[in-house]
């Protein structure tokens, strides 16, 4: 049974996504936050598998709530689902850099939500590679600063390397096996094997990662 919180500061929303996982038979929802410190706490207090997370909220939002439940949450066990009124809100890319698993928009259809929040908690990521390279486009190349190397890419191999690159440039497993000639299988244990090596919850995060290390360059899809 999947357990969901539902975080946001709108009671008529919360109502709404509690009437849709209630008539899923493996969900159930245990708890509900109206902003973001409470969404933090009450994550932090009972362990969900997923919570629901509106951005947009006051006081404390749902990016640094985000990143309050990933850091206080030791065992990753916790998932955080964005919800976003845009698909290219100026906060989603910062949600995923605190650690969410990815980002849908509000008027998703209710099966494409339950869809979502299966794959999440099985540990994979929910956004599209078009929307990959749009947030990669418009946050990356606009940072701070130049890329900043991190020590831990030099336990990758080099297959491993190439296989993040990829990964980073949106493409799927399956897209990453039909150009390095290798099975859809094998794609997913190197991509194991990236996570566990680099402390990296999912696949967003390698995509942050890569282009943040100075892996690939940002802006290079080819």
């Amino acid at each position: 049974m999947i357990s969901v919180l539902l975080a946001d500061d709108q009671a008529l929303v919360r109502t709404g996504f509690r009437m849709i996982l209630e008539n899923a038979a493996d969900m159930r929802v245990v708890g509900e936050a109206a902003d973001g410190a409470q969404a933090a706490r009450t994550a932090l207090a009972v362990h969900p598998d997923i919570v629901l997370m509106d951005i947009r909220m006051p006081d404390v939002d749902g990016v640094e709530a985000t990143r309050r439940i990933c850091a206080g949450d030791r065992s990753a066990r916790t998932r955080v689902l964005i919800l976003t009124t845009f698909d290219l809100d100026e906060y989603v890319y910062a949600a995923l850099r605190a650690g969410a698993s990815g980002f849908l928009l509000k008027d998703t259809l209710a099966d494409d939500l339950l869809s979502a929040i299966r794959v999440v908690v099985r540990g994979e990521a929910v956004v599209a590679p078009t929307v990959t390279r749009r947030l990669v486009d418009r946050y990356v190349t606009a940072g701070d600063g130049p890329p900043v190397p991190s020590p831990a890419a030099d336990t990758l191999t080099d297959r491993e390397r190439e296989v993040l690159g990829l990964v980073a440039r949106g493409l799927s497993n399956g897209e990453v096996a039909a150009r390095l000639h290798l099975s859809e299988g094998t794609v997913k244990t190197h991509v194991s094997r990236v996570l566990t090596k680099l402390a990296l919850r999912d696949r967003v995060q390698a995509v942050v990662y890569a282009y943040e290390s100075g892996l690939i360059r940002a802006g290079s899809h080819d």
